[in-house]
């Protein structure tokens, strides 16, 4: 069912959709439901304290000791998703900013540097003002250069941070050489796929470390769900990170990443994603395909009209 994971559009294969479709018909059956249900349950039972234990510990996958740190629901959102970006592993949050944060704060400790794109959704960029207020220092470069990225960087800079499309000025940043310079550099390469969404574009393709969405926006598409995911690639090496604490360096290295900020950033902070709107979101991302082309195609019309209307100064279009 997983569709090869070097596709910058993943659609091209024609199986999208129907990979998320068909995704809670490969889960074990819950009286013969089509779809996973909703758990609403807050507390879990275990046969005996070893095996809460182990819960706890992480040791045991697919289980929650409590709900802020996840649900059966989210868990069977944060797999789909983790496979329509062709990752190993994601988180689901309350929010997209409540995704961003946590993990910064995750993976970031004081005296930290990151490499920000200056070009960011408003909200994001005032989290970098935060940020330097806790010591971490924050170099904001125009990425349509990678000349400008590198020459940013210093010997503690841990992350370099974009967005595939720059919410709201659509500003582009040169993916691919920020991606092998990250690569090469051994940094953490953190892309903002919001606005393209996984149907449009998939950063892994250019050596994305790690994946965040703000869900509110195209893969819900009902405007009345909040919801945001970070997603790990599976292309970073964790074991040479210095800021995992040795807690979790336990067991695959390619886990430790999302393993802290699932501790450290959901369970501590606690901008947990609730099971009801897990459901709508996985709801909203089996018509993701069909409301991201009919998007594309308006864009295109407006852009053609726009372009050739006399009371427009001024016509930008990314292509």
């Amino acid at each position: 069912m997983k569709r090869s994971d070097n596709k910058t559009t993943p659609n091209q294969d024609n199986t999208f959709t129907s990979d998320i479709v068909h995704f809670d018909r490969s889960m074990p059956h819950v009286n013969g439901g089509v779809h996973y249900p909703i758990h609403p349950s807050t507390q879990y039972n275990y046969a005996s304290v070893s095996a809460l234990i182990s819960v706890f510990q992480g040791k045991t996958k697919g289980n929650s000791p409590y709900s802020r740190q996840g649900t059966p629901t989210t868990a069977v959102l944060e797999a789909k998703l983790a496979q329509v970006e062709g990752g190993d592993g994601a988180i689901v949050f309350s929010t997209g900013m409540a995704a961003i944060t946590a993990s910064f704060l995750s993976l970031l400790k004081a005296g930290d540097h990151i490499v920000v794109s200056k070009f960011l959704f408003g909200n994001t960029a005032s989290l970098f003002n935060t940020m330097e207020g806790f010591g971490i220092e924050v170099t904001r470069v125009d990425p349509a250069e990678v000349i400008n990225v590198e020459s940013a960087l210093r010997q503690n800079t841990r992350i370099v941070f974009v967005e595939t499309v720059a919410n709201p000025g659509t500003q582009l940043p040169d993916l691919e050489s920020i991606g092998e310079l990250c690569a090469t550099k051994k940094i953490i390469y953190f892309v903002d796929n919001t606005v393209l969404s996984p149907y449009l574009f998939r950063p892994k393709a250019i050596k994305a470390s790690l994946v965040i969405h703000s869900l509110t926006k195209s893969v819900a598409g009902q405007g009345q769900i909040l919801g945001g995911v970070v997603i790990n690639t599976g292309l970073y090496d964790w074991s040479t990170y210095p800021n995992i604490f040795s807690a979790y360096r336990l067991g695959d290295s390619n886990k430790w990443g999302l393993m802290q900020i699932r501790k450290k950033g959901l369970r501590d902070m606690g901008g947990t994603l609730t099971s009801h709107a897990a459901h709508l979101i996985s709801l909203g991302l089996e018509t993701l395909a069909i409301r991201m082309d009919r998007s594309s195609e308006t864009a295109l019309k407006m852009a053609i009209f726009l372009e050739g209307h006399d009371q427009v100064k001024k016509f930008i279009i990314r292509c």
